[in-house]
């Protein structure tokens, strides 16, 4: 096999993020609970003979810094193949928009190359080398739904009702190093118990019905920090805030809202002012590459 075309980079959106503490070596404890939504960046591979990394496409740094390309050199040096490849990138998801589409890009690309480069390596292995890259490379490799912990590391499947969500990105590039600085930021959040979970999806079910009142575990705590720093996420949370419990994805800027319908989802994306960026988009049931 020379050639892996047109393959999927799916978004996440974060239903909640809590901070519940801070780790000696810098990195905050995390709970959050990921959905993957059929808003894609799309790849191609080619394998090559020699072990050269070559990036095509869609960039938005320089290509040493790029998590596609650093997730292909991690491969190589754990694994020791003498193959390299050319990757092009089509980009759809925004960068800063807490979406995760350059962690989704790395997830794809190892599991790509895994199989490009005839490594067979098991997904528990994929994650070990793709963590470092970031911490929700390992959610994007796991397959489904799923609710984390750690830095993003441990990851139970969840079940999540098949939903409708309207997404809006107001343009804005958000650090995810400058909302964790802030010295206003929640960092001691009470942590949910996974035994307990069982009851928050069943309220995301309702609320893919527009009844959910929303409780305090499903919060993001990173969201008011970046709505004083950036007012344009809080003008985004307003509007959509007439449609339902609107809120931020990860570290934001992109905020979205569940709705009953597409055609509910599609009113609340309507009239988003010029320059910003929207889109209706529906959960997926896995992973496209899950069983890859």
């Amino acid at each position: 096999m020379q050639l892996l075309l047109a393959l999927p980079a799916p978004a996440k959106l974060n239903l909640f993020l809590h901070v519940t503490g801070r780790r000696a070596d810098g990195y905050h404890e995390l709970q959050t609970a990921y959905a993957l939504v059929d808003l894609a960046d799309w790849l191609d591979f080619e394998r090559r003979n020699d072990d050269l990394i070559v990036r095509e496409g869609d960039l938005t740094g320089p290509a040493e810094d790029d998590l596609v390309v650093r997730a292909a050199h991690a491969l190589q040096k754990a694994s020791g193949t003498a193959f390299g490849a050319t990757i092009s990138v089509t980009k759809r998801i925004p960068v800063g928009s807490g979406m995760g589409g350059g962690s989704s890009d790395a997830a794809t690309a190892l599991i790509a190359l895994n199989r490009l480069w005839d490594l067979n390596l098991p997904r528990g292995d994929l994650s070990a080398i793709g963590l470092p890259l970031g911490a929700d490379v390992p959610f994007f490799l796991h397959g489904g739904d799923a609710f984390a912990e750690g830095i993003g590391e441990r990851l139970r499947s969840i079940e999540l009702p098949a939903t409708w969500f309207a997404i809006v990105w107001p343009q804005v590039q958000v650090s995810t190093r400058e909302i964790f600085g802030d010295a206003g930021l929640t960092r001691n959040s009470k942590a949910t118990k996974i035994a307990n979970f069982s009851a928050v999806a069943a309220a995301l079910a309702n609320e893919a019905t527009g009844n959910l009142d929303l409780p305090s575990s499903l919060v993001n705590d990173l969201e008011p920090v970046a709505r004083r720093r950036y007012p344009t996420i809080d003008e985004a949370i307003k509007r959509l805030g007439r449609f339902g419990a609107a809120r931020m994805t990860g570290s934001g800027s992109a905020v979205f809202v569940a709705t009953q319908s597409k055609a509910q989802a599609e009113m609340a994306v309507a009239d988003v002012p010029p320059g910003w960026s929207a889109w209706v988009v529906q959960k997926l049931s896995e992973h496209p590459l899950a069983v890859w």
